[in-house]
């Protein structure tokens, strides 16, 4: 499975005419392949959450293309886009996430029930104690900490088996123990073959990444380390 991003962009308008626009995503390219993990770093407002809304398919870009495969993701129908969302990609968003009349258990298994879904109650199982969350699995929302919902987040994501996981400061909220817990996880679903797609300003992310691209002012810029500037990730 192959995520493919070619001169995308995304630009909100302040006023009327093209002239006054801000373009919080300027034209990039990137590949995200499966059994890689890639990392997206930059400070806050840089464009990167804004990009990875582009690649989940939750953001029309005001220019180019996401294809998933051979598939032009925003040339689908809405119905048929969301079902390929569902099926295929997984996103773990920034900000709190959880059906609040739903145990954590519940919650973890949610996604896989869409559109006819079995439950899929071992991956379920097995990513909760991945996670160090298998004691929280009756409690509801409302009783856990910012980093426990942020677990159950990721073990939720995980569940679902989509091929292309994008997560969103995944680590954020946590301590370095869970922060290890976390990274550990996902790259463990990498090494299983999913496309993984890491967005962080954090500097300890990197040493799981198999590649590190930079992201400043809505561009991507390169440093000489890990870091390229790529029309393709990993190739």
């Amino acid at each position: 499975m192959e995520l493919r991003a070619e001169n995308i962009s995304r630009r909100y308008f302040r006023k009327r005419g093209e002239a006054n626009f801000f373009e919080a995503v300027k034209p990039v390219s990137l590949t995200l392949r499966g059994g890689k993990m890639t990392v997206l770093k930059g400070r806050s407002g840089s464009g990167k959450t804004t990009l990875l809304h582009m690649l989940a398919g939750l953001l029309n870009p005001s220019e180019g293309k996401v294809f998933l495969d051979d598939t032009d993701l925003y040339a689908l129908e809405d119905a048929e886009l969301s079902r390929v969302r569902n099926e295929k990609i997984g996103v773990v968003p920034q900000g709190r996430s959880a059906v609040d009349t739903l145990t954590v258990y519940e919650n973890i298994l949610l996604p896989g029930l869409l559109y006819g879904g079995k439950p899929r109650t071992d991956a379920a199982e097995s990513w909760m104690e991945a996670l160090d969350i298998s004691s929280l699995r009756d409690v509801m929302p409302a009783e856990l900490s910012g980093g426990e919902l942020r677990r159950m987040a990721i073990a939720r994501t995980l569940t679902a088996d989509p091929d292309v996981i994008l997560a969103d400061e995944p680590t954020g909220d946590l301590d370095n123990e869970n922060t290890v817990i976390v990274l550990d996880a996902l790259r463990q679903a990498a090494k299983a073959g999913k496309a993984v797609l890491v967005v962080s300003h954090e500097d300890d992310v990197e040493a799981y990444a198999d590649e590190v691209i930079r992201m400043d002012a809505g561009s991507f810029i390169a440093d000489g380390s890990k870091t390229q500037q790529p029309s393709s990730v990993n190739e």
